[in-house]
């Protein structure tokens, strides 16, 4: 982009140089003092050498507060008006060029090149014969040197290029204007060409804002009327062709970290259009297939190549679109569907499965244009003078159409641009496909996992209950955070929460076995703190399966999952926890939220380590919330501020456990998360004593008949009376099997809820129950048998000491 010339010193004017006008020049080092001192500068302010070096350069300065040489500390190259003082004491203001640069005597260190030049009388007729001479020989950027290859013209061009004005040049040699790279060399070439070599070619490096930026400059004798050389001009133009190719891996490299940054289709095509104007053209459209090539298609093996396109043309959908400001906008908006015809460049495009270069006025875009113009009239409506079409392709699968024009860049588009178009759209093409497969991988584990977690929550009197799960929008994908509500006998509840390490696939794959694992062990009821070692054991067991059969690091196997276990008893009212490293459950009771102290315990997949339960009494009506730990990892604000945000959510009043969650998410997000999320909450109920009878029997067979009689009139007394025949033969069966093969205490205990009655027998002996094949004749063996026929379902639990036995009969709703 071309810079405005700096402003001029002094009103535009033309006079020479004299022969004897010197440069003045100065040395400053870091400290502020002058290290060096030309005979110039003593021609413009008086002093020797002797006297002034080693002084501080302020001495020079008339202006006592210095202001003017601020700027030259923190940029490479400073200009302008400075008052200096003589030595004799009077005032001069002087034009000074100042340049930053390694020091020549401290290596690492910088100083100051101070220069300016000391001129005589002016010679305004000779000056202006020589800038006559000089812009009606040059042809660009020119400059006009006099005999003693001191500046005397500078074009407009120059100036531009320099950033300098005219006035700050005149009387400067090449080496105090651009004291850069081929300088000196080309003062030497000029001395040719003043002693009558002829024109002489040189390169440059002038541009201080661009110092890789090569210019080509001929140096041209000028010639009196008399024939006699006077003057030199320089004319110079940059490389072209290096800097095209600069230019264009600029903008291969650009590509390399700005496209395919995301899993978003339409994001991936945006980052196309906003590479490519306006570094490589004016005007950009991205155009997809409108059916992108399905999953099993991007797979290998599953080939896409290109063919013929319908007769009626192919359907194209404008992903994005971008120009240059001030170019005319692209009538078809991202979004709009575009039916290419089979001779239009993007159909040939598809067709041929390569790109191609268009003339604004090639056949193929004028008829283009004329039959359907809405889909290509941008073409003249932009002044678009050459277009390129190129497919957006990954191996064999084809995407869509990449589109360029230009129209305010006057070069047209060569092979060269179409080989980088190709590269564009290549990059594109493998961004689309990996966020295809991305978007594919994502929506296979979402369903994985849904499918994994509960689907409805299942009836039980215990808790009211509500849940959220809320999916990550990581590029991770899915991770394995999980959630489970498992009813277990005597209407007691258990409520688990659960992290796996990692995302995706992997990652949901495992959180399902170890939900599995979670539900069989709670199904033999084990206490919290044992049911997370069987965890801990089986979590170990998956890693060394899946480290043998990888022999990938990464293949952990739940290594470090999280898993938080609880038991809730509502006729006890009493809440017995463990946790695998998995954050604590906050409670509400009676306005107050409060986290349970449970001991924290290692993750899994550890081994060896003890975990250890955790047991308090809840009133009906408590709160409790189990969560993952995405939950508390918001961005915004540390974990601090996240617990408290939290407890004010969860302890303001609400109607509905629904409610409580809506307000627990809307209060700790303000977007999606970048982890997953699972949020259980539940409400505590209590079944009081008149839902619950229980008797402690003598040890005598004798007994069983008055267990029997003890539950019917229970169950009288409940209104229960359809349930008493079936009720009768499980406690006879079950009382039985207690006392013979049990030992006391033996007590048997009723619990009624809504739709579910329980029958529970417990014994000190921890020799389980078991049912057995009867043989014809045997007179015994079939009670177990007859409860389990009976019952909706039966089983066994063990305490610290002894066991229950227990059945459960679903009750008709009257």
């Amino acid at each position: 982009m071309e810079r405005p010339p700096t402003p001029p010193s002094h009103p535009p004017q033309t006079y020479a140089v004299p022969r004897r006008a010197r440069t003045a020049s100065v040395t400053v080092d870091e400290q502020g003092a002058v290290t060096g001192w030309s005979d110039g500068a003593r021609l413009l302010l008086g002093y020797p050498p002797a006297e002034i070096l080693g002084q501080p350069a302020a001495r020079l300065l008339a202006e006592p507060d210095r202001s003017a040489w601020r700027n030259a500390a923190d940029v490479p190259r400073w200009s302008g008006i400075v008052a200096l003082r003589h030595s004799d004491g009077h005032r001069l203001e002087r034009d000074v060029l100042v340049h930053r640069r390694p020091s020549g005597e401290r290596p690492g260190g910088t100083e100051w090149l101070v220069v300016s030049a000391v001129s005589g009388p002016a010679e305004a007729a000779a000056g202006q014969a020589l800038g006559e001479w000089a812009f009606q020989q040059s042809p660009c950027v020119s400059a006009v040197f006099d005999e003693e290859l001191r500046l005397a013209r500078a074009s407009v061009a120059t100036q531009r290029t320099l950033s300098l004005a005219e006035g700050m040049m005149r009387g400067l040699r090449l080496t105090d204007v651009v004291p850069y790279e081929g300088s000196a060399e080309a003062e030497v070439s000029m001395r040719r060409v003043l002693d009558g070599a002829g024109p002489q070619e040189v390169r440059l490096h002038l541009d201080p804002a661009d110092p890789e930026r090569t210019w080509h400059a001929r140096l041209t004798p000028l010639a009196d009327s008399g024939g006699r050389v006077r003057a030199v001009a320089l004319t110079a133009h940059a490389d072209a062709s290096q800097q095209l190719v600069r230019r264009r891996m600029l903008v291969l490299g650009d590509a390399g970290v700005r496209i395919g940054t995301s899993s978003d289709v339409q994001r991936t095509a945006r980052e196309l259009t906003e590479v490519a104007v306006p570094d490589f053209a004016d005007v950009c459209a991205v155009d997809l297939l409108d059916a992108l090539p399905r999953a099993d298609a991007l797979a290998p093996g599953h080939p896409q190549r290109p063919g013929a396109p319908p007769p009626d043309g192919v359907a194209l959908r404008r992903a994005a679109v971008r120009s240059r400001p001030g170019t005319a906008a692209l009538p078809r908006p991202s979004g709009d569907v575009l039916r290419c015809p089979p001779w239009s460049p993007s159909g040939r495009c598809l067709a041929e499965g390569r790109g191609r270069v268009y003339p604004g006025d090639d056949k193929a875009v004028s008829r283009w244009e004329r039959e359907d113009p809405q889909a290509a009239g941008w073409i003249r409506e932009s002044g678009t003078h050459s277009l390129l079409a190129v497919p957006i392709r990954a191996g064999d699968s084809t995407f869509g159409v990449a589109l360029f024009g230009r129209n305010r860049r006057t070069e047209p588009f060569d092979a060269d641009d179409l080989w980088l178009a190709e590269q564009l759209a290549a990059r594109t093409a493998t961004g689309i496909q990996s966020a295809a497969r991305a978007q594919r991988q994502h929506t296979t584990t979402m369903t994985l996992q849904r499918s994994l977690l509960p689907q409805t929550l299942p009836e039980q009197a215990a808790l009211d209950i509500a849940t959220r799960y809320l999916p990550s929008v990581s590029q991770a994908g899915v991770g394995g955070d999980w959630f489970d509500v498992i009813p277990l006998s005597g209407t007691r509840v258990a409520l688990v929460v659960g992290d796996v390490v990692g995302h995706g696939m992997r990652a949901a794959a495992t959180m399902g076995r170890v939900r599995t694992a979670v539900r069989t062990l709670a199904d033999v009821d084990l206490p919290p703190d044992e049911l997370l070692s069987h965890l801990d054991d089986l979590v170990v067991h998956l890693s060394a399966e899946e480290a043998g059969a990888d022999n990938a690091a990464e293949t952990a196997g739940g290594v470090g999952t999280t898993c938080l276990y609880s038991v809730y008893d509502p006729v006890t009212r009493r809440l017995s926890a463990a946790r695998a490293g998995h954050p604590p459950p906050a409670v509400v009771t009676a306005g107050t939220v409060r986290f349970l102290d449970i001991p924290a315990g290692p993750p899994l997949g550890l081994g060896g380590l003890p975990f250890e339960s955790y047991e308090t009494e809840l009133p009906e009506g408590s709160l409790i919330a189990l969560y993952t730990d995405g939950l508390l990892e918001p961005r915004e604000h540390d974990i601090d501020d996240a617990l408290d945000t939290m407890f004010a959510a969860l302890g303001r009043p609400a109607e509905t456990l629904e409610t409580v969650c809506d307000r627990v998410l809307t209060s700790m997000l303000t977007h999606r998360p970048d982890d997953d999320i699972a949020l259980l909450v539940a409400r505590t109920r209590a079944l009081h004593a008149d839902r619950v009878a229980t008797w402690e029997l003598p040890f005598d067979l004798a007994a069983v008949a008055e267990a029997r009689k003890l539950a019917t009139g229970q169950l009288a007394e409940w209104q229960l009376e359809e349930a008493a025949f079936v009720t009768e033969l499980v406690v006879s069966e079950m009382v039985t099997n207690a006392f013979r093969y049990g030992r006391p205490p033996v007590r048997l205990r009723l619990i009624h809820d809504d739709h579910t009655l329980t029958c529970e027998v417990f014994d000190s002996s921890n020799t389980a129950p078991h049912m057995r094949r009867a043989h014809t004749y045997d007179e015994g063996g079939r009670g177990l048998l007859l409860v389990g026929q009976l019952t909706r379902r039966w089983g066994t639990r063990h305490g610290g000491t002894g066991k229950t036995v227990w059945a459960e009969q679903h009750l008709a709703e009257g």
